[in-house]
């Protein structure tokens, strides 16, 4: 329990450093709201993880795998990759160039969802029962959701006393202090020696892959930014259509390849696959039902993400200063977030799903709610404390019951690709809507923004009934 709190922490820490932290740096900088929106698609990538998390099941991470074994190995470069990210968004945080800036943040991203995928994939094979998984996936919140409130309010204390600089080298410094801890654990397999052997290869190795991750994603940054100029696209351009049309052709094509992969036997190519094979399962169990699976997660979490980075410009709009939000997202945020995830990891273990997913959908409702309520008041602290509290006991509640329900949906055969398949559907779409929301703002205010957001936290219940009537066939893979 406490070393899943130890990884969510870990996980937890960068999150508002690439999306609601960096919205109010580059809003400090005179960035556009609207190039700020563009910003939110840095959170696009997570949704994408699907894409290399086979590689997390199939390999391991050269030194650091002999000790600690293949999950620990990938966390452990994860944490060196979250350490330097943002040790470079440190360096650049005058945001003289944007280009730079969305650099480090996309990786920042990168590395922060490639631990998530390696501890969900340990998490899942430890405990793959819906008990099992309530009190793990409420220790590994809690320290996810401490994380981001001592990250995001800590940072806006740094920031506001010492710079944006000082900001990020304070939450890097925090990020990396697990990195000793997990080395001191113990091996994977009883006996193993030469800790310090392993440790030496695997951080040769581990800057290997770091500078390779480095130049694969700066020259595939420059073909993109180079592909838009020459298609005249710029900062006032709408691209969302564009954007969500390539985003959803994998799963639109799999859709299609439904009666294909239905009929697909165990040997086929399709389903032995490394690449694909995991995400052909899961039709493959599910068939047409994986549709609807597919609607409800992309839905449920979508208010929660449309407010995300955009709650925090619109407090400062409404006259709070940055201690005042950082003092709002520090106390009061976590002890709601931590109060909000334990009531969702103590009932899922109790009643039906069905009925915990409503009931988190109605307490996130509830939290977006609260922002439209707060516009209508006058500046005052403790108004601040209660919209700020409201949200987060929503979203942790809702966070927690969730983990759970996607966890239970995956095949253990393939943990860490399935559950990256899932979640980062799941917030594929809020978020490349959400990329849009500076638009959105300027086009209905941030009243029927955060409005609309709370309604579509409700619009997941409808679907409830039709997935309490799904179920998987039973595998046909040898054991």
């Amino acid at each position: 329990m406490a070393l899943f709190g130890l990884l969510g922490f870990s996980a937890g820490l960068p999150f508002y450093m690439f999306s609601t932290v960096l919205a109010l740096r580059l809003q400090a900088h005179g960035v556009a709201l609207v190039v700020i929106g563009f910003f939110a698609w840095v959170q696009l990538l997570p949704t994408f993880k699907f894409l290399w998390a086979p590689l997390l099941d199939r390999y391991d991470v050269p030194g650091f795998a002999r000790f600690w074994g293949k999950r620990r190995g990938w966390i452990l470069l994860s944490q060196l990759g979250i350490f330097t990210a943002m040790v470079g968004m440190a360096l650049t945080a005058g945001d003289d160039s944007l280009g730079v800036t969305a650099l480090f943040a996309v990786l920042l991203a990168f590395w922060t969802t490639t631990l998530e995928v390696a501890a969900d994939a340990w998490r899942i094979e430890l405990a793959p029962t819906q008990d099992e998984q309530g009190p793990i996936v409420a220790a590994n919140l809690w320290g996810y959701r401490s994380a981001m409130v001592a990250a995001g309010s800590g940072a806006l204390l740094i920031a506001d006393a010492s710079g944006w600089s000082a900001a990020y080298l304070g939450i890097a410094a925090a990020a990396i202090a697990p990195f000793p801890l997990l080395l001191a654990t113990a091996p994977d397999r009883p006996g193993t020696h030469g800790r310090w052997t392993a440790l030496a290869h695997g951080l040769a190795a581990s800057a290997a892959i770091l500078a390779l991750v480095l130049v694969v994603t700066a020259a595939l940054g420059w073909v993109v930014l180079e592909a838009a100029s020459a298609a005249g696209i710029g900062s006032q351009s709408n691209v969302t259509p564009y954007v969500l049309g390539i985003c959803m052709l994998p799963f639109i094509a799999m859709a299609i390849a439904l009666p294909k992969i239905r009929r697909a036997a165990p040997t086929s190519r399709l389903r032995r696959s490394t690449a694909i094979g995991p995400y052909v399962d899961f039709f493959w169990r599910y068939g047409f039902g994986a549709i609807v699976l597919l609607g409800f997660v992309s839905i449920y979490r979508m208010g929660d993400v449309l407010a995300l980075n955009l709650s925090k410009p619109m407090i400062r709009d409404l006259g709070y200063s940055l201690v005042q939000i950082g003092r709002a997202d520090s106390i009061v945020a976590l002890a709601a977030s931590i109060i909000g995830v334990g009531v969702g990891g103590f009932i899922v273990t109790r009643w039906p799903m069905a009925w915990t997913l409503a009931l988190g959908a109605v307490f996130a409702a509830i939290g977006n709610f609260g922002f439209v309520w707060l516009a209508w008041q006058p500046p005052s602290e403790a108004l601040l404390y209660i919209a700020t509290g409201a949200d987060q006991f929503g979203n942790g509640m809702a966070g927690a019951i969730f983990v759970v329900y996607l966890s239970l949906l995956v095949n253990p055969r393939f943990p860490g690709a399935q559950y990256a398949f899932l979640s980062g559907f799941a917030f594929l779409l809020p978020r490349l809507l959400s990329g849009a929301g500076g638009a959105m703002v300027g086009t209905i205010g941030y009243n029927g923004f955060f409005a609309l957001s709370g309604i579509v936290s409700l619009a997941a219940i409808p679907f409830l009934p039709a997935l309490s009537r799904i179920r998987p066939r039973a595998s046909d893979l040898p054991a």
